[in-house]
Order: C-alpha cells, then structure tokens, then sequence
C-alpha cells in the first residue's frame, strides 16, 4: 500500500483525504521533454500547487549592449522565441490547462512574468476558469539598468496568484505570512533582490547557468506562503531548480518538467546539495509597532539566518528557535522576535533586533548586526 496523501487546512476547513497516492507520482524528479507532454503522464488533482516561470516572449530584436560596447547577457535562449504572440498564446493555453488538471481543486497556481507576456497569460488562465487571488509585485532592488536610457528602468515583474475558480477553496497562511514580516500585514509589493553573488549559477567558463534564475527568497515565500509540509509542488519550467531546492528545504515533495538538459544537470547537483530543515523549525505561526527597515523574515527567506539557528539575550537567560516563517520558539511562548521578548521579560515592548544574540563568525552579535549585513547586501 502507498502512502496516501492527507492534507489538513485551517480550522474553519474539514480534512480532505485525496485518494492520491505518493508512489504514483515522479516526485523529486525532472520530467525531460516538451511540459505540456510530461504533465499529461501526472495524474488528476495530483499537485498541491504549480509554480509557472514560462518563457516570457521578449522579441527581443539583435543584441543587447551597453554605452561602453560591451554586451549585455540578456535572454536570447530558442526557447524564448515564439514565431508570432498567436503561437505563444496556444502554448500558454496548452501548459495552463494541463496545470489546471493536474491541480487539485483547493490548489494553487503561482506564474511569474514580465510585462512582454503577464497580461496576455492572465486573460488567458482567467478564460480557463481559474480565479485571481492576487497580482504580486516583485520590485527588485539591484535591477539591471535600461542602458538605452530609452525607457523607464524595468524593475519589476509581476506574480499572478490563482485558485480553481472564483468558488474554490485555497490554501494561504496568512498568519505566517504576518508574523515573516515582523507582525504587519504582508502586502503584494515584496521588495527582494535579483539573484546574484554565490546564489547565481555559473557555468564552468564563468557565464550564468539560466539567463532567467530566480532568487531563492521569492520561491521561499511563495511555497510558505500556500503550502504545508508534505505537499506537492509542480514547477513545469524547472530551469536550474529553484523551486526543487526550497522546496526540498521546506520539507515539500517537487516534481519538475525541464526540456534543456544542460539545466536539468545543474538543478540536480544542486538540490542533491539543499538539506531539509528540522521538523521543529519548519512549525510556523498558527494564530494570533511600527515596521523596521527590514523585516526579521526577510533575512530568513534570504538566508542569511537559516530556521533551526539557536538566538539568546546577552545574559544567556533564555534560549530561542529561529523558525521558518520568521517567527522563533522559546518553551512555550512563540511569536515574533519582538513579541516573545517582551513576553519573556514581562515588559510593556522590545526590541528584539537589540535584545537576541547570536553566534556570527565567532562572535556573539546582536540580531542587528545581520540586519546590517542583509542592508549592505541589498544595497549593492
């Protein structure tokens, strides 16, 4: 007998046992070939979530240079060239509806785009039934210059959020999302960095390994934000495995379709390296002042400080556990940096950037002192 795939919702929703069974499905794997192909070999209502970075169409015309001369590595790949926007809305048909089949009916669709494809694959999902939950704004804060100075400088791009229909049911752990950002509302403008640095993958002669990575952060909220622990998500545009590697370290199941086989290399070594958190680390906020610069949760989902890293006041007189959503354990108070603070000291506020220490680089170092760090980060 397989294992049977039981999710539990919140409170105000029943159990739903799915007659799914995990030996039936290719998880952990990438599904060479065409996406279309490789989803019609998925069962029915067999995914939790489908996370979608499509092709984004950019017709781009020659190469792309900067004032000095020198070129600019811009996508330029075959597999972001379509013969007309006809041909491309087809495609985006195709791959929507098999996602829309294989998810199960209070699942998730997650598409990420720019505006050169975004609106036409929104119109399109919509005309197929699924319902808009919310358009997420990425605003990045290292985005890459217009060199032209011919335009506005391109700096964001835009998630599209869905469910199954306007009457589904969905998943979303609004309280996660709440505390990952420092006990305020999370708002669909998230401000994160490009993928640079030691998280962009590089080829062995110094190029990038995807012209299109996405930054580790941006899926890490995602995958917090509508999915449990033992879920499935489906990436039907793998790339170098971004959605397989914080999937595998939030403790999800992943399945991804991938036609390149030079990406479906690098996303394998790469996964193969991404440990799981801890069962307790991966516990997130259940229930339940003025905004810092940066929210504790933001040096989390960027990993600068992983779930599981132990925290303590200066006078070691207790001992906290970083969490995945950003919130930390100490016995049995929980909440946020600030809250369990205060609660622990019985005083009327706290903060808790000053107040928890850690262990960083051999010394021990107040919480802000990696805030400052993530700022410099950001900032470069």
């Amino acid at each position: 007998m397989g294992e049977v795939l039981e999710i539990t919702r919140p409170k105000t929703r029943a159990k739903k046992r799915l007659a799914v069974k995990l030996e039936d499905l290719p998880l952990g794997q990438i599904l060479p070939g065409d996406c279309i192909e490789a989803m019609r070999s998925l069962p029915d209502a067999s995914v939790d979530a489908v996370f979608a970075d499509p092709p984004y169409n950019l017709q781009l015309g020659g190469d792309l240079n900067r004032p000095d001369g020198s070129h600019v590595d811009a996508v330029t790949d075959h597999w972001d060239q379509f013969d007309s926007f006809a041909i491309y809305d087809q495609f985006t048909r195709d791959w929507l509806t098999e996602a829309r089949r294989v998810l199960k009916p209070d699942g998730s669709l997650w598409v990420i785009g720019s505006y050169h494809n975004i609106f036409r694959v929104g119109a399109i999902l919509q005309d197929l039934g699924f319902w808009i939950l919310n358009d997420i704004v990425w605003r990045k804060s290292n985005p890459m210059p217009n060199f032209r100075g011919t335009r506005f400088t391109n700096a964001h791009e835009t998630l599209i959020w869905a469910s199954q229909g306007e009457k589904a049911k969905y998943h979303f752990n609004y309280r996660a999302m709440k505390t990952l950002n420092d006990e305020l509302q999370m708002r669909s403008d998230w401000v994160i960095p490009i993928c640079a640095g030691q998280e962009r993958l590089k080829q062995d002669d110094g190029h990038k390994a995807h012209p299109t990575q996405k930054p580790e952060a941006l899926l890490y909220r995602v995958l917090l934000a509508t999915t449990e622990a033992g879920d499935v998500v489906l990436d039907p545009f793998f790339g170098t495995g971004t959605t397989g590697a914080v999937a595998k370290r939030l403790g999800r199941h992943w399945i991804g379709c991938e036609r390149e086989k030079a990406y479906r290399d690098v996303a394998m070594k790469r996964i193969d390296k991404e440990l799981p958190l801890d069962e307790s680390a991966l516990k997130t906020m259940q229930s339940r002042k003025s905004a810092p610069r940066v929210a504790f949760g933001a040096l989390v989902e960027a990993g600068f400080l992983k779930p599981g890293t132990e925290l303590f006041d200066k006078k070691r007189r207790w001992c906290a556990t970083v969490r995945a959503d950003g919130s930390i354990s100490c016995g049995k108070q929980s909440g946020s940096i600030h809250g369990v603070g205060k609660d622990l000291q019985e005083a009327p506020s706290c903060n808790g950037w000053t107040f928890w220490h850690l262990e960083h680089e051999g010394k021990i170092e107040p919480l802000d002192t990696l805030r400052q760090l993530y700022l410099l980060a950001v900032e470069d």
